[in-house]
């Protein structure tokens, strides 16, 4: 017989020692001295189904505990990992805190003017969302605002000139700017929530946080979910520590890169490191989901007749550094610039990062990611081993009944009563 571990092991073994072998051997010998060998045969049939049956399901109790077993002491193996790696660069952090709140400020300059253009549209989801991260850091109420969501497009990369920043922020326009991002739908579910008859619930999501403050959210509001974004699939530039993806350049008939190409626009976007790697569960970063889906191959050229003169291999787009601008192929954005009021940041200059600092951040994302697809491995092992525990006092409570019934038959046979 089996061993399954644990309560597995108990509940299987007190159902297999209600067995008794003698007792279908006594069907069976009466049943064929009385000339019923059909039902002596079904007898057998059934007793020897229903403990192979228990067998196999004992057996899948063991190999699911077996497996929570093994991933839990993995998780426990990266949690220790987490917290080295957390010790690492809280050191390089401690020494390149900045002097003085003077010193702080001028490094942040630029962000804190996004922000302020952000929150110049305070009855926007962008403008409560970021008044209320203002006002409470991190610690709003619900923990899907706080685990889930990244914040909104505008604050998520910079660019290294405020040129770059108002011909990116012209051709997104002010509401995908001012759009939210999150890492999965549940983020995107706990933006906003509705009655039965199908109403939005003012009293929840941001639209009561927005209450909350004074601040009624107003009209509609766009929000990525990065886990349903269609990613960039193809390779990375090598050595890139900002994972710039290697598109193919552009050419013409000739074979020739375009004269005053300067690249493509989802590689000019600079990204935080903590939001290059595994924001969601296929591993993905923000160049490669959102980015890339803002953008795609969006080219950027120095003039408008370096733009023209492409036209022959401009598939998605282009832009050029003195206002030209094509939404597509054969999509030209004619007329004056529109100077929209939300920007990306300029990236400031920082210190010099430690050689091995970029290395260090990326291991510690990927090992958290990893520890966040072991607890789900560790929550479907669970679930099965629920499920097959549940099958297995079922098929138990099968076999006790038919236990009971074949010692009832028993007794009627040896009585010479005939079973009803």
């Amino acid at each position: 017989m089996f061993q399954p571990s644990n309560h597995s092991q108990d509940a299987s073994s007190s159902a297999l020692m209600q067995v008794d072998p003698k007792e279908t051997t006594i069907v069976v010998r009466d049943e064929m001295q009385n000339g019923r060998f059909p039902q002596a045969q079904t007898i057998l049939y059934n007793s020897k189904k229903l403990q192979e049956d228990l067998h196999v399901l004992g057996m899948k109790i063991k190999h699911h505990e077996d497996n929570i077993k093994f991933l839990k002491s993995h998780k426990n193996k990266l949690d220790d990992s987490i917290l080295d790696l957390q010790v690492t660069l809280g050191k390089y952090h401690s020494s390149t805190m900045p002097n003085n709140e003077n010193d702080a400020h001028y490094s942040n300059q630029s962000e804190d003017e996004t922000m302020e253009q952000i929150l110049q549209h305070e009855k926007s989801a962008a403008g409560i969302l970021c008044r209320l991260k203002m006002s409470h850091g991190t610690q709003i109420s619900h923990p899907s605002f706080t685990n889930d969501v990244l914040g909104v497009v505008a604050t998520l990369g910079k660019v290294d000139d405020d040129n770059l920043g108002r011909l990116f922020s012209e051709y997104l326009g002010v509401e995908t700017m001012l759009a939210i991002v999150c890492k999965t739908y549940e983020g995107v579910k706990a933006l906003e929530t509705y009655d039965k008859e199908g109403q939005i619930n003012k009293d929840s999501g941001l639209h009561g946080l927005g209450a909350s403050i004074g601040k009624e959210l107003d009209g509609r509001f766009l929000v990525f979910c990065l886990e349903n974004l269609r990613p960039y699939c193809g390779e990375f530039v090598v050595d890139d520590p900002q994972r710039r993806l290697d598109l193919l350049k552009p050419k013409l008939p000739n074979g020739e890169c375009p004269p005053g190409f300067i690249g493509f626009a989802v590689n000019m976007i600079n990204v935080e490191f903590t939001n290059l790697f595994y924001l969601t569960g296929s591993g993905y970063g923000l160049r490669e989901t959102l980015f890339y889906n803002l953008f795609s191959r969006l080219q950027v050229y120095r003039t408008r007749e370096d733009m023209v003169l492409a036209l022959p291999c401009i598939s998605d787009g282009a832009i050029s550094l003195d206002g030209g601008m094509m939404k597509g192929t054969g999509i030209f954005s004619l007329g004056n610039r529109n100077n929209v009021d939300v920007r990306f940041p300029k990236l400031s200059v920082t210190s010099t990062l430690p050689d091995n600092y970029i290395d260090t951040e990326k291991q510690l994302k990927e090992t958290k990611w990893k520890r966040e697809k072991m607890l789900e491995d560790i929550k479907r092992e669970q679930a099965l081993l629920d499920a097959a525990k549940q099958s297995f006092e079922r098929k138990k409570e099968e076999f006790v009944k038919f236990l009971a019934q074949s010692s009832a038959y028993a007794s009627q046979m040896q009585t010479g009563l005939t079973p009803r």
